[in-house]
């Protein structure tokens, strides 16, 4: 989640869109105060009531001939692909539309009464997690691996570009193996007491331990619990694919920070990142370890 958009064009757009999405879908309001707004107003998503019981309605919107298949499919792949296993809403239905130069896609969801673990995708307050959370956290990762995609999270040719320039060193950026990831693993999208996992239209092929890597990165503020990641998947990143997925995390957030995201990261995943450089240097060839190709766990 991020804060509401400071364009009010924007915020009236998509609102006024959502209001359409529900009339369409003969959905209705809540009385909650509960919008959840993407990334600059991209999405748009409230609880509503229906006759099949509550629901969350979460409305994408694109420019008419610029939609993404990655994202804008997403979580409609998603749906078919990630195994019941792993703790996520339920997609009951699909809408497209388009209105005045804008593309809509209104996603229809099963409403779940456990709440995010942030409002935003860094976590800056520690919370008390119980081991049940990290066991279901470590067991959907290892299923969410099993499935075979060719959507792809992050791309080589971005690393090759991304990695030397934020980590302000040459280096290696050959993708050692490939594993599928839910492709946005912040505390914004983590529910809990009970495990849910929001918000797949990213999920695909990342770099192994990519997304443990980024829920890491996303808590550099909180100590004790980017300790706690790194000791419950300690499996993942103690190893020359995780130390690397870790960089291309600290990279991406990086990057991000461009554009105004992430500020208050920034030092800390500077600081990060060299710790990591320096690792390697010190055991030479051990940061990637063996190349491989497309990696299904």
């Amino acid at each position: 989640m991020y804060p509401g958009p400071e364009d009010p064009e924007v915020v009236g757009r998509m609102r006024a869109a959502h209001h359409w999405a529900r009339s369409a879908l003969d959905l209705d309001p809540t009385q909650l105060e509960d919008e959840a707004w993407g990334w600059r107003g991209r999405t748009l998503g409230r609880s509503i009531s229906s006759a099949d019981g509550p629901g969350w309605l979460r409305l994408a919107s694109a420019p008419a001939g610029e939609t993404d298949h990655i994202f804008w499919n997403g979580s409609c792949e998603a749906s078919g692909a990630i195994p019941a296993t792993v703790p996520r809403p339920r997609l009951r239905t699909v809408h497209d539309f388009r209105d005045q130069g804008w593309e809509y896609r209104a996603e229809l969801y099963d409403y779940v009464a456990v709440r995010p673990i942030a409002s935003s995708p860094a976590l800056t307050v520690e919370r008390d997690l119980p081991p049940v959370w990290w066991t279901g956290l470590r067991i959907a990762l290892d299923d969410i691996a099993t499935v075979p995609t060719d959507r792809y999270t992050t791309k080589q040719q971005y690393l090759d570009w991304a990695m030397p320039k934020f980590l302000g060193t040459s280096l290696d950026t050959r993708v050692p193996t490939w594993t599928t990831a839910h492709g946005d693993l912040h505390w914004a999208n983590l529910c809990a007491p009970d495990l849910q996992i929001l918000d797949w239209e990213g999920w695909g092929l990342a770099p192994t331990g990519y997304d443990v890597a980024i829920l890491h990165s996303y808590s550099l503020l909180v100590l004790p619990t980017a300790a706690r990641i790194r000791a419950e998947f300690a499996y993942l990143l103690d190893t020359p694919a995780g130390r690397f997925a870790e960089l291309v995390a600290i990279t991406e957030l990086l990057h991000s920070t461009t554009r105004g995201a992430n500020l208050p990261l920034a030092g800390l995943l500077h600081l990060r990142g060299e710790q990591l450089l320096r690792d390697a240097e010190k055991t030479p060839r051990t940061l990637y370890g063996a190349r491989g190709r497309v990696h299904h766990r």
